[in-house]
């Protein structure tokens, strides 16, 4: 079995918006995106934010599974597409999260089951967005 090593990555983000425009965000590490807030303009909204890290968490997800099992050398592509359902009623949330999963590779169905499997165990998007994360705000 291969042995993964983590490197800790400064997590966060900071956001900011002025009395026009869009918001600006950055992360810890410096990587920047422009926020949209028309419906029809392109780019990301908030909710497509929160979808991507799901999306991107699990394919990330996805490759470590396959290492961990031995079969990496397999894989040849992992997707996930998700999206969600939101709440007819306040507050306003998404009260169901839909993911297509596939595993592209020379793998049987079992495999590909468990590499999904793996990958949702260690994803750690999914993993918080099942639970209920503690939120502390503090006022500047």
């Amino acid at each position: 079995m291969v042995e993964l090593k983590v490197k800790a990555r400064p997590i966060g983000a900071t956001a900011v918006l002025g009395r026009i425009g869009h918001p600006q965000v950055t992360s810890e590490t410096n990587g920047q995106v422009e926020v949209v807030t028309g419906a029809s303009e392109p780019g990301f909204n908030p909710l497509d934010l929160m979808f991507s890290s799901l999306a991107a968490c699990l394919v990330l997800s996805g490759r470590i599974a396959a290492s961990k099992l031995g079969v990496l050398d397999k894989l040849a592509e992992v997707r996930a597409h998700v999206t969600g359902e939101k709440a007819h009623e306040g507050p306003s949330r998404i009260t169901r999260f839909i993911v297509s999963f596939r595993v592209e590779g020379d793998f049987t169905v079992e495999q590909k089951a468990e590499i999904i499997h793996m990958a949702e165990e260690i994803c750690t998007v999914s993993n918080t967005l099942k639970g209920s994360p503690e939120f502390s705000v503090e006022i500047g």
